[in-house]
């Protein structure tokens, strides 16, 4: 492998990665959805998605925020009643934010809005190019940089 091509890889990934970049792809894939559903508060619901249920602080590590900023997002999905505060069985002091069933299917809508916009623009590509494409990227996210500390990726499936 070149020099350049970590360099491509990174520079594709720093587009990627931009701030920008994701509020305008949030914006597109919560278009319609309510009031409270936003580039905003899109990363809490798919970040309770992946984690299911978690204090605002812990979220918040998980997205890339801090708890105070969490903590309005998340008041504004649960006035849409798209997440509910509940008690933490672990310490009776803490809550956990939670996705509700509304919240659920707003966050299937998205995700089928995101699926059908990646295969859109793998339209044009061969389905072998396309599909090497995901093998190899899948990969790259389990193998590279960006990898956790800890168990390895055999021990983590």
């Amino acid at each position: 492998m070149t020099d350049s091509t970590g360099q491509d890889i990174a520079h594709a990934l720093g587009l990627l990665l931009r701030r920008s970049t994701r509020a305008r792809l949030y914006a597109r894939l919560t278009e319609g959805l309510g009031e409270a559903v936003d580039d905003l508060t899109y990363p809490v619901l798919s970040g309770l998605a992946r984690t299911g249920p978690r204090s605002a602080a812990d979220l918040g590590r998980e997205i890339g925020l801090d708890r105070t900023t969490v903590t309005r997002r998340a008041d504004r999905l649960e006035q849409a009643g798209l997440l509910e505060r509940r008690p933490d069985p672990a310490d009776g002091r803490a809550t956990l934010l939670a996705l509700t069933a509304d919240g659920l299917t707003v966050l299937a809508a998205t995700r089928q809005r995101l699926t059908d916009a990646i295969e859109e623009s793998l339209a044009t590509w061969p389905q072998a190019d396309a599909r090497t494409f995901a093998r190899l990227l899948h990969r790259f996210v389990e193998e590279g940089p960006f990898v956790e500390e800890g168990p390895s990726a055999a021990d983590r499936h």
